[in-house]
C-alpha cells in the first residue's frame, strides 16, 4: 500500500504543480479548451486523491515510527490546525486584513494543516502524506512569488469576522 500513496501523491501533486513546472504549456491548454482542461485536472486530481485515501489507509497500520514527535507537538498542532481552518476560510471570505496579508491564504492553511500534523505523528505514512503536501504548498509559495500577485482589494473588516468565525465553526465540528 506505501506505492499506492506514492503514487496517489505523484499523481495529486503532480496536478497540481503543473503550474510550477510547466506554466506556459498550462496556459495554452487552458485557453484552446477550458472545459477539457478543468475536466481532465479534476479527473486526475479525484483519481490521486483516492490513491493517496486508499493508500494512507492500508499503510498507516504498517507504517515504522521514524522519529518521536515531542510531548508539546501535539498542543501546537491543534493551535496550527485552527490557523490553517482560519485561512482556509480566508480565502473564500470577502477580502479582510487576513487574506490581503497572506495573498495567498491557501497555500498558508495546507503549510500550518501539514506542520502541525508533522509535529503530532512520526510514522513514514505521515511524514510521506504531511512532508509532500507540506514541500509542495512552501515551493509553490515561492513560486508565486515572481508573478507579483498584488494583495486583495478592497480589505473590509468583514472578511475577516467571516474567516474568523466560519475558520473557527469548521475547527470545532472537525
Amino acid at each position: 500500500m506505501l506505492y499506492v500513496l506514492i503514487l496517489g501523491l505523484i499523481v495529486f501533486l503532480g496536478v497540481h504543480s503543473t503550474r510550477i513546472v510547466a506554466g506556459p504549456w498550462r496556459d495554452a491548454r487552458v485557453a484552446a479548451n477550458p472545459g477539457r482542461w478543468k475536466g481532465l485536472y479534476s479527473l486526475a486530481s479525484l483519481i490521486g486523491f483516492a490513491l493517496i485515501i486508499w493508500g494512507w489507509i492500508g499503510f498507516r497500520a504498517e507504517a515504522p515510527t521514524i522519529y518521536d514527535p515531542p510531548s508539546w507537538g501535539r498542543h501546537l498542532a491543534m493551535l496550527f490546525v485552527w490557523l490553517a481552518f482560519v485561512a482556509l476560510a480566508a480565502a473564500y471570505a470577502p477580502v479582510g486584513y487576513i487574506k490581503s496579508t497572506l495573498k495567498h491564504p491557501m497555500l498558508t492553511a495546507v503549510i500550518l494543516w501539514a506542520l502541525a500534523h508533522l509535529l503530532a505523528n512520526g510514522d513514514l505514512a505521515s511524514l510521506l502524506l504531511f512532508g509532500s503536501f507540506l514541500a509542495y504548498a512552501i515551493v509553490d509559495r515561492i513560486a508565486v512569488i515572481p508573478r507579483g500577485d498584488p494583495a486583495p482589494r478592497p480589505v473590509t473588516p468583514m472578511g475577516d469576522v467571516v474567516a474568523l468565525t466560519v475558520g473557527t465553526v469548521a475547527y470545532a465540528a472537525v
